[in-house]
C-alpha cells in the first residue's frame, strides 16, 4: 500500500481543526491512578435478610394439636395438597427436640440455607408438640411456625401426616437455588 501524500493545504486545515496538541513524552498510560477503597466485609446481624425475630406473634400461638399451614403469594392452593401427600418426596429432616429457642434458630437458619444450596425441595422438620410447655402453648412449635414465614426461601409448609410426626413435625417446601434451574 502507498502512503498518501497530504497537501500544504490539507495539512494546514487540520492543524486548524485539531487546534493545541501537547506532546507525548511517554507512551505508557496509567488508566488507573488512584487506589481503590478496601471492601468492608458485611456483618452477620446487617441486613441478614433471612434472620429470625425472637419472640412468636401473641395472639397467634398455637396450642400443642393445632395444625399450621402456610403458604407464599403466587401459589396456587393445590400445592400445599400436594406437599400433605407427599407428592414432592422428602431430601433432608431436622430433630429440633431438647433444644432452647436461640439453638433452635441457629440450627434452623443453617439447615435451610445449606438445604437450598444443595438442591433440596422438600424437608421433614421435627419440632415436637410441646406438651410439656406452660399454659399448652408450645414455643418451639410457635416460633418454627414464625420463623418459617419469615425465610426468604421458604414457599410452603404444613403440619406433617400422623405417621412422620403429626402436629409436632412440619414439611417445608422451598424455592430450588438458581444454580440448580
Amino acid at each position: 500500500m502507498s502512503k498518501k501524500t497530504l497537501s500544504e493545504e490539507d495539512a494546514n486545515l487540520f492543524r486548524q481543526s485539531v487546534g493545541n496538541v501537547k506532546i507525548i513524552e511517554s507512551d505508557t498510560v496509567l488508566l488507573q491512578t488512584e487506589r481503590k477503597p478496601r471492601p468492608i466485609p458485611k456483618s452477620q446481624t446487617d441486613g441478614d435478610e433471612n434472620s429470625f425475630t425472637e419472640s412468636p406473634v401473641l395472639g397467634e400461638q398455637l396450642r400443642a394439636e393445632d395444625s399450621m399451614s402456610f403458604l407464599s403469594t403466587g401459589l396456587q392452593k393445590n400445592v400445599l395438597k400436594k406437599l400433605r401427600r407427599g407428592h414432592f418426596g422428602l431430601d433432608a429432616e431436622l430433630d429440633l427436640h431438647g433444644l432452647n429457642s436461640r439453638e433452635a434458630n441457629q440450627y434452623l437458619q443453617h439447615f435451610l440455607h445449606d438445604c437450598v444450596e444443595d438442591g433440596c425441595r422438600c424437608v421433614h422438620i421435627i419440632h415436637g408438640k410441646g406438651y410439656r410447655s406452660e399454659d399448652d402453648f408450645p414455643i418451639l412449635k410457635n416460633n418454627v411456625n414464625m420463623w418459617l414465614r419469615q425465610h426468604n426461601d421458604v414457599q410452603a409448609f404444613c403440619s406433617a401426616s400422623r405417621k412422620d410426626g403429626g402436629t409436632g413435625a412440619v414439611l417445608v417446601l422451598l424455592h430450588i437455588a438458581d444454580k440448580y434451574k
